[in-house]
């Protein structure tokens, strides 16, 4: 399993009137893990393209369970827990002080030809190779 963390220190314009992270900037901050996840095992999205394939997000959940604030320092992991067929990413958005959960979620993304827009059934051997790991 691959993984990687990054803390954010929550900016304001990050906060709704409320006070606290408006639902829609966790999507940036787990995306923001996912591209650390992904360079950590050189796979990043311009070489995704590179080697000829485009990743959507064909999947995204979250649960959201306790908000983040302005100023708060937050960690997001991401994991890599499936990439045979597809690459399936954990995330976990934790306060780093107290390192109470706030959110989890979880993306799914599958392979697409660059040049046919198809879908690939299965992932490329270059995801394999990046990984170190047996088809």
């Amino acid at each position: 399993m691959k993984q990687a963390s990054l803390i954010i220190d929550v900016p304001f314009f990050d906060v709704d009137a409320m006070h606290v992270v408006w639902h829609g900037h966790y999507i940036k901050y787990i995306e923001m893990a996912r591209s650390e996840l992904l360079r950590t095992f050189n796979y990043d999205y311009p070489d995704m393209e590179a080697n000829g394939h485009l990743w959507p997000i064909v999947d995204l959940r979250l649960k959201y369970v306790a908000s983040a604030t302005y100023g708060q320092h937050i960690r997001v992991t991401a994991t890599l827990v499936e990439w045979e067929h597809r690459l399936k990413t954990n995330y976990e958005i934790r306060c780093v002080e107290s390192n109470e959960l706030l959110t989890k979620a979880t993306s799914v993304q599958v392979a697409v030809c660059k040049e046919t827009r198809e879908m690939l059934f299965e992932s490329p051997d270059i995801v394999f190779e990046k990984l170190g790991v047996e088809r």
